[in-house]
């Protein structure tokens, strides 16, 4: 997935409400905004990131209806962290009681809310660096876990509150820790 970033500032600062509304209606543009105020354009994804991706997310609507414990989000949805960036994981979980503290608009819109754990899947034109840059990211907006999956070099980088980043080569296997207990990916389906 190709992005392209473009800095507004000299016309106008988007602020939560105009990103909101430029998002609605623009509704075949896939937008980000990052923690700098920039506007993230992404291309959509090709064919094999998207059946991977449909693949992941069903593993964690299984396992959530099991435990139910809280709410997974698809690459759709678009979360307002606390400093600043419009995001969208491609995969995202949020505890139930903290997702329940919201109002009802807070829900509707981009909720203003860091999710527990975030998982990104690169395609091939992904570039590492943003991607890595973007799992970063994540981390210092509250986020408690996230996983970036890389196909293309079978690794798995971890990312956790207060720890350096792990990466893992050619794992069968990846574990939900004590953010999604019990939970275990098998990458055999990415790989």
């Amino acid at each position: 997935m190709t992005a392209y970033t473009i800095n507004l500032d000299v016309i106008s600062k988007i602020d939560d409400e105009k990103f909101y509304q430029l998002c609605r209606h623009n509704p075949e543009l896939k937008l980000e905004q990052n923690q700098k105020g920039e506007l993230i354009i992404m291309s959509p994804t090709g064919g094999e990131t998207g059946k991977s991706n449909a693949e992941l997310i069903a593993d964690f609507v299984i396992w959530n209806r099991q435990k139910k414990l809280g709410y997974i989000f698809d690459s759709s949805t678009c979360f307002k962290l606390p400093k600043g960036s419009n995001r969208s994981p491609d995969v995202a979980y949020i505890k139930k009681e903290r997702w329940n503290k919201l109002t009802e608009e807070e829900k509707r819109k981009f909720s203003p809310i860091a999710p527990d754990f975030v998982l990104e899947l690169m395609s091939k034109t992904d570039s590492l660096k943003d991607t890595q840059q973007k799992m970063e990211e994540y981390i210092d907006n509250e986020i408690k876990l996230g996983w970036l999956i890389n196909p293309e070099k079978k690794q798995v980088e971890i990312y956790r509150q207060g720890q350096k980043k792990e990466v893992l080569d050619h794992p069968k296997t990846i574990s939900g820790e004590s953010i999604l207990p019990d939970f275990t990916l098998d990458l055999s389906l990415i790989w």
